[in-house]
């Protein structure tokens, strides 16, 4: 596994096009595009890594699948009368569906989705509490408590929240939301601002690789029914309008963010994560995407068959 993830950096190393950073975030624009990374975790307990994999990065919408898991916890399937299910077939940051749709969110990974999701984790409780729990949940299946925020990103998305906030009040308009716009803005934005490595990263979806139990701990995280359907949302939905593409190209279950990141699961075998700041047009990680093409092509890890 080793020698394979060095093959695939040193290839990537030669290619010259790697997409664009995501520089509507100003903090985000500033990120060297040149740096990639690659991480898998397996579930007898291996860990592999080639490139900048200690190099925390803002995991941006990776974070959906995390608080995704949260609400499920909170809600079980009450969480689905709040989001849907099905993919979107629109940017990440559409309000063209909210419309004709009475303010529901097509999924929990689209952007208003995910704003739906942190307000229904909430409670009733105050932003500074409800991501200390996310922080927590995060910390823990990653078994590593120096996980942090990056409060510069936030306050970058804060500083320009103008399309988010319109998808919220949208929601709000039409009683989708119980809490106030701004309180559920500052939670989604700091919930994306999370830094990780990709080792860390790799390490935190590997319960979903493990029919819902935490590794090394051997703790129950969810069930594996929920496990599988997680999955299978994010095979789905979790690279917006090309979760198509994506699947036809690896082939497993993914979820990106316009940091560069992806976490993909290949269930009962391991957690991948990658990390290239370059993107492409539909805001998923350009070289992210074709390392873990290679990787499949490689291993014959796809959920599909060899």
């Amino acid at each position: 596994m080793q020698e394979i993830l060095n093959e695939i950096v040193a290839e990537l190393a030669q290619e010259t096009e790697r997409g664009n950073v995501a520089d509507y975030i100003p903090q985000l624009a500033h990120v060297d595009p040149s740096q990639f990374a690659i991480s898998l975790a397996t579930v007898e307990g291996e860990r592999f890594s080639a490139g900048c994999a200690t190099t925390p990065f803002s995991i941006q919408s990776i974070s959906k699948v995390f608080t995704l898991t949260i609400a499920l916890g909170k809600w079980g399937d009450g969480l689905w009368s709040k989001v849907g299910r099905e993919p979107s077939g629109d940017p990440f940051n559409s309000i063209v569906q909210l419309e004709h749709e009475g303010g529901k969110p097509r999924n929990p990974f689209i952007n208003a989705g995910a704003i739906a999701v942190v307000d229904a984790i909430m409670m009733g409780h105050e932003p500074k509490e409800t991501l200390a729990e996310i922080l927590s949940f995060v910390r823990y299946i990653a078994d590593d408590n120096s996980i942090c925020f990056d409060h510069q990103v936030a306050a970058s998305e804060m500083e320009h929240k103008d399309r988010n906030a319109s998808l919220a009040h949208f929601m709000k308009a039409f009683g989708r939301l119980r809490h106030d716009v701004d309180k559920v803005l500052g939670t989604y934005f700091h919930q994306c601002a999370i830094a990780m490595s990709s080792d860390q990263l790799a390490h935190a979806g590997l319960f979903l690789a493990s029919d819902g139990v935490n590794r090394p701990s051997n703790l129950r995280v969810v069930s594996p029914q929920r496990a599988r359907r997680i999955n299978s949302l994010m095979m789905l939905c979790g690279h917006y309008d090309a979760s198509g593409e994506f699947a036809f190209r690896v082939g497993l279950p993914g979820k990106s963010g316009v940091g560069g990141g992806i976490l993909a699961i290949a269930p009962g075998r391991g957690s991948l994560a990658v990390w290239s700041p370059g993107l492409d047009r539909y805001g998923n990680s350009l070289l992210g995407t074709r390392a873990l093409e290679m990787f499949v092509q490689r291993t014959g890890w796809s959920v599909f068959g060899h």
